[in-house]
């Protein structure tokens, strides 16, 4: 009866160990498996981190009717006058965004939401005041650092047909050697491009009567500037700087469309939608080319 008792309970141990053994077994695959899913799951939702933001969300929707509001009626203030709406900057925010939907929409205000978020405010998709402030802070601060005025060595003297103005100056038909450089491939890049329907001549160079992308202005002495200013006294700090980049030879005036310094609303209404101003936009930086967002026309080389 004894040895019958002890083979009993052998036995029991024998199916205990083999029950814990294949729910151990189990276990231990089963948190195998979910650590290879987790793996595998974690870049997709770093790569679909904008596409898993809903822009069909009751919230992004109520977002693009404000941004719908905002875009041409937004009261801001800049360089000491009164500003509204931002649809003059609507090409440069929506480079910012890296997106090509138009504003106002849904995935525009997704879009926005995002880098709201990455750069620190309230990521509702609302491209309000505290946002546009943002958004200028963003683009100033890509802008030239170092405004050392440029020596004689640094510059040099472009052809004036180069200009927009060809009765210019030689004086004022200089530039810093490395931006013009740059300059030139960027026009090469330009003209190559189909989209643009730019004229040229059978060697490849521009046209004489072509006037896009033409210098308006590079290098202004400081002398220069100051007589600027004294012309054009109500100016204010949004217009001709005390402190101007173009006293560098790196800072471009390029002509994009309508009158071609003219920084009226209307005017710049017509430059930002040019062909040769969403190019630029969409390319000079490839170049070394970064803008100044007032003036449709200006760029600066921060290379």
């Amino acid at each position: 009866m004894e040895n019958g008792r002890i083979h009993i309970v052998i036995v029991v141990a024998a199916l205990v160990a083999v029950i814990v053994g294949v729910s151990f077994g189990a276990r231990s695959q089963s948190q195998s498996s979910t650590a290879t899913s987790t793996s595998t799951v974690k870049p997709t939702v770093r790569i679909t981190e904008k596409a898993n933001i809903s822009t069909l969300s009751p919230a992004f929707v109520e977002a693009a009717e404000q941004n719908a509001i905002l875009k041409n009626d937004l009261s801001w203030i800049f360089g000491g006058k009164q500003q509204r709406g931002w649809y003059l900057y609507d090409p440069l925010i929506r480079q910012t965004l890296d997106i090509d939907n138009e504003s106002p929409t849904t995935d525009f205000a997704a879009a926005l939401s995002l880098w709201q978020r990455r750069t620190g405010l309230t990521s509702d998709g609302v491209l309000n005041e505290d946002t546009m402030m943002a958004l200028i802070s963003n683009w100033q601060n890509n802008r030239l650092k170092n405004r050392a005025p440029a020596t004689p060595e640094q510059l040099l003297t472009v052809s004036a047909s180069e200009f927009y103005d060809s009765a210019r100056l030689p004086e004022l038909r200089q530039v810093e050697r490395n931006t013009y450089a740059a300059y030139k491939e960027m026009l090469a890049a330009a003209l190559a491009d189909p989209s643009l329907k730019l004229e040229h001549t059978a060697s490849g160079e521009f046209a004489p009567e072509e006037k896009y992308f033409k210098i308006i202005s590079a290098f202004r002495s400081r002398d220069y500037q100051e007589e600027l200013r004294r012309k054009s006294p109500n100016a204010g700090s949004a217009g001709l700087a005390v402190n101007s980049p173009h006293f560098t030879g790196r800072a471009l005036d390029i002509y994009v469309g309508g009158d071609p310094v003219d920084t009226n609303d209307s005017n710049r209404a017509v430059q930002v939608n040019t062909p040769a101003y969403k190019w630029l936009v969409q390319n000079a930086p490839r170049f070394g080319f970064r803008p100044y967002f007032y003036e449709p026309w200006h760029w600066e080389y921060v290379k």
